[in-house]
């Protein structure tokens, strides 16, 4: 674990934490580390005086002036800009001239001019970089600070990094690091550069698009198994249609070999889909431990402190209504009326259920016949409403609906006599009562 900290104006230690946290929650871990390049500075210097001992970089005193007006000139002939070589050859009496002015220096690695930098990637194959447009560019900022390509390079291989795997976009650095690989004397990692992640219209991915950052993604309801499993599919393939793989199954399939070199697609709708899947799969401790901070963010429950009955009351309730929800915020909001007992009834169901003649009667009906229940259970309220519908001639549905409708506000959801079974018998009268009140308000 490495943590790339020199740019000290975007480095903050709340980003850092932020950082560990997430990988933490994602379930990664790592085996050295962290390490900081913010505390190795003294690294980078010694191995820049290294190259500038050894002829192989030089110190640069170029003002700003001269080079944005350089950049002015190439924007003008419509050319990329390259900084020309102005302090390769320096005697000892200008630069003494110049510091005595106050410039400060910058670190230059002297490139080659001619030929070219061959990057043989993992992904791509071989992939050729023209000398010519390589400048020498800086290792070491007049601030002393190293700059990134030179610190990532020195902290490779002094921490024997392998391989460097990394996004497609990093690809124009490599010729670079590999001439300050090279400058230094060791031994290259090697390079696979994978693709980008683009929108599903093929634009850069951005917040338009959905979630972009891991606590996004927590705050939205997704579980690290299931981001994980996504995110290991964007750009690569296991092989054989599998899509639900563990972190175990992924690092025994991962070949490079099958990274694709084509741009994947994010696609919110097959995380969502596969987020459900790992919600029905959970086991109901992890599941209602995982929903807890959704019920308290939604003030369905008070605090994380939860007795021993209040915990297996809201692991019943997760577990009942886990079957359609593809995320913890869709669960949380499906288990509302669980902890509400003032709720509106979805207008759809009014009119599809409370409107219809007879229906009062009949929940009064289903009340008085509830209230004399015992025991009341699953099967036991199961076998009543059976014989219910023998006993007024009336459909298995047109007894549920209704009921279904006055106990949860809802015509979807778990099965009936599961909701009434965890509700108990006071609050589902409690609440058939309530809803005969609103048909005799509404008519």
């Amino acid at each position: 674990m490495r943590i790339d900290d020199t740019d000290l104006e975007r480095s903050r230690v709340d980003y850092i934490d932020r950082l560990f946290a997430s990988l933490k929650w994602l379930g990664f871990d790592w085996d050295e580390g962290p390490y900081y390049q913010s505390r190795r500075l003294e690294e980078y210097r010694r191995e820049a005086e290294r190259l500038l001992a050894e002829n192989k970089a030089y110190r640069c005193y170029c003002s700003m002036e001269e080079l944005t007006a350089g950049r002015d000139t190439a924007r003008k002939e419509n050319k990329a800009y390259l900084y020309p070589g102005r302090c390769r050859v320096l005697s000892p009496q200008a630069e003494e001239a110049f510091r005595r002015e106050g410039r400060e220096a910058v670190i230059r690695l002297l490139t080659p001019d001619r030929g070219t930098t061959v990057v043989n990637d993992l992904v791509r194959g071989e992939v050729i970089f023209d000398n010519e447009m390589l400048d020498d560019f800086i290792i070491i900022k007049s601030n002393g600070l190293p700059t990134y390509n030179f610190a990532s390079v020195v902290d490779d291989l002094q921490m024997k990094i392998t391989d460097v795997i990394r996004g497609e976009e990093h690809l124009s650095n490599t010729p670079r690091q590999q001439l300050c690989a090279e400058a230094l004397g060791c031994e290259l990692p090697r390079f696979a550069h994978v693709p980008m992640i683009l929108a599903p219209d093929r634009s850069k991915l951005s917040k338009r698009h959905g979630a972009t950052s891991v606590e996004e993604f927590y705050n939205d309801g997704y579980l690290p198994e299931a981001l994980v499993n996504y995110i290991a599919l964007l750009g690569w393939s296991p092989g054989e249609d599998r899509e639900i793989l563990t972190l175990e199954e992924m690092i025994q399939s991962f070949n490079l070999l099958r990274v694709n070199k084509t741009a994947a697609i994010y696609d919110v709708s097959k995380l969502s889909w596969m987020n459900g899947h790992y919600i029905r799969e959970y086991e109901p401790d992890r599941l209602a431990a995982a929903a807890l901070p959704f019920f308290i963010k939604k003030g369905l429950i008070k605090n994380e402190e939860l007795s021993e009955t209040e915990y297996s009351y809201l692991k019943q309730v997760t577990a009942a209504v886990r079957e359609r929800a593809k995320t913890l915020v869709e669960l949380t909001e499906a288990a509302e009326y669980f902890y509400l007992d003032q709720f509106d009834y979805d207008p759809k169901g009014v009119q599809k259920a409370f409107k219809k003649e007879g229906t009062k009667e009949l929940l009064h009906l289903v009340k008085e016949e509830l209230s004399l229940l015992e025991p009341f259970d699953m099967d036991s309220t199961e076998k009543l409403f059976h014989s219910l519908c023998e006993k007024t001639g009336h459909s298995f549905g047109k007894l549920i609906q209704p009921t279904r409708l006055a106990i949860t506000g809802r015509l979807g959801g778990p099965g009936l006599f599961e909701i009434m079974d965890l509700l108990g018998k006071e609050k589902t009268i409690a609440r058939i009562e309530r809803a005969i009140a609103y048909i005799e308000d509404s008519s």
